[in-house]
């Protein structure tokens, strides 16, 4: 298999590509981002369909959304592959990359890889429920699949943006690095929506959250952050998943739904929210508002700073807040703790409102607290490197 990309910091027309001289967005990445936003959607309306109904059958709405969107990327990704490839417009291969012979956007192969993978998906997740049972559980192998797919769609989508965002000027350039900033916040919507169960409001007063939280999301904020060049954008993605997940918040449960599976131990009769948010805002404001001072910085200087930001102003924030999440007050429309999946039993610790007791010592916090940081900044440190070289994409 054979790849080019421009890694150099050379201007586009140094290497051989023209700028961008067309102030409208192509139709393949209006494609993807809706795509995108769709399998997002999707895979919230399905999680919500499961805590809600539990496992119906594969024709859901919710399924039927999420494989629209990996139907629209595979096809659209593909069409663009094939009339780079076969077509006569130069311009359009000298900004293309060539595998196995076929010449298109770095971003739309990983894109249709994407597609055809959570196609994959749907049957190896029906069999896999039918050999081993129906559940709501988030992470098992056919699930897992679905989340690579879903990842290279999205993490593609941004490349193939960034290809044309490297290549252009003026109004049309502002107008992709705000996509890029919205593929950026609907990946740490995937990031904390295969989190979700770990990030819960039951482990806000364990350092284990803090690890999980901070093992990916400092890449994801770092990566996309620094390809847009936009000065808050850290802010900015993680404004769209927090205000994403308030507004379904709000939204989900106006429409009704009941249990179709036992055993029921929780009286539901509308469709369930998946939870507030992690207050993720507050750490993203703290490293937009670090960075600039750290300009001049050595990289592994930089992160140890930015990781340790990270988690410990999330644990500023979050540790209290999961302590009101955890009282009486939280317990209306507007925070939602009083939602509980059907098959929850009375004897849980969220249906109880009590914290998980992970580290059941100073010692153990501690350990795991250590284990957290360097997570993040580790998490930081790759989010540099991989930021840096997408902001010289241009294929």
């Amino acid at each position: 298999m054979s790849t080019t990309v421009v890694t150099t910091h050379a201007p586009a027309r140094a290497s051989g590509l023209t700028l961008s001289k067309s102030e409208t967005i192509p139709w393949y990445i209006w494609s993807c981002i809706t795509a995108s936003t769709g399998i997002m959607s999707g895979l919230y309306w399905d999680i919500s369909w499961h805590q809600t109904i539990g496992r119906d059958t594969f024709w859901t709405p919710a399924h039927l959304l999420i494989q629209f969107g990996a139907i629209l990327t595979a096809v659209s990704s593909s069409w663009l592959i094939f009339s780079t490839t076969f077509g006569r417009d130069e311009a359009a291969k000298k900004a293309s990359v060539n595998v196995l012979g076929f010449r298109g956007p770095l971003g739309a192969f990983i894109c249709a890889w994407g597609g055809a993978a959570m196609l994959v998906s749907a049957p190896f997740d029906n069999w896999w429920h039918d050999a081993y049972g129906l559940d709501v559980k988030i992470i098992s192998p056919p699930h897992m699949l679905l989340a690579l797919g879903i990842g290279s769609i999205l993490w593609g989508g941004a490349i193939l943006i960034l290809g044309e965002m490297n290549r252009a000027q003026g109004t049309l350039r502002k107008n992709l690095e705000s996509l890029l900033l919205l593929s950026g916040g609907l990946l740490v919507i995937l990031d904390l929506t295969i989190k979700l169960f770990d990030v819960s409001r039951i482990f806000m007063h364990s350092a284990y959250m803090y690890m999980v939280a901070g093992i990916s999301l400092p890449l994801v904020l770092e990566a996309l952050a620094r390809a847009s060049g936009r000065r808050w954008a850290r802010t900015t993605m993680a404004s769209i998943y927090m205000g994403s997940f308030i507004l379904l918040l709000w939204i989900v449960p106006l429409f009704p739904g009941e249990p179709k599976l036992g055993p029921v131990y929780q009286r539901v009769t509308h469709m369930l929210p998946l939870g507030f948010p992690v207050l993720l805002v507050a750490p993203a404001l703290a490293l937009d508002f670090l960075w600039p001072k750290m300009k001049t910085w050595g990289k592994w200087q930089a992160s140890l700073v930015a990781g340790m930001a990270f988690v410990l102003v999330l644990m500023a924030v979050q540790w209290p807040f999961g302590s009101f999440l955890m009282s009486n007050a939280s317990r209306n429309w507007m925070f939602g703790t009083h939602y509980f999946y059907y098959a929850m039993p009375p004897s849980a610790y969220e249906a109880r409102q009590m914290f998980v007791p992970i580290e059941t010592t100073t010692l153990q916090f501690i350990k795991t607290l250590g284990i957290a940081l360097l997570a993040a900044i580790i998490s930081t440190r790759l989010g540099i490197t991989w930021g840096n070289w997408m902001r010289e994409v241009r294929r």
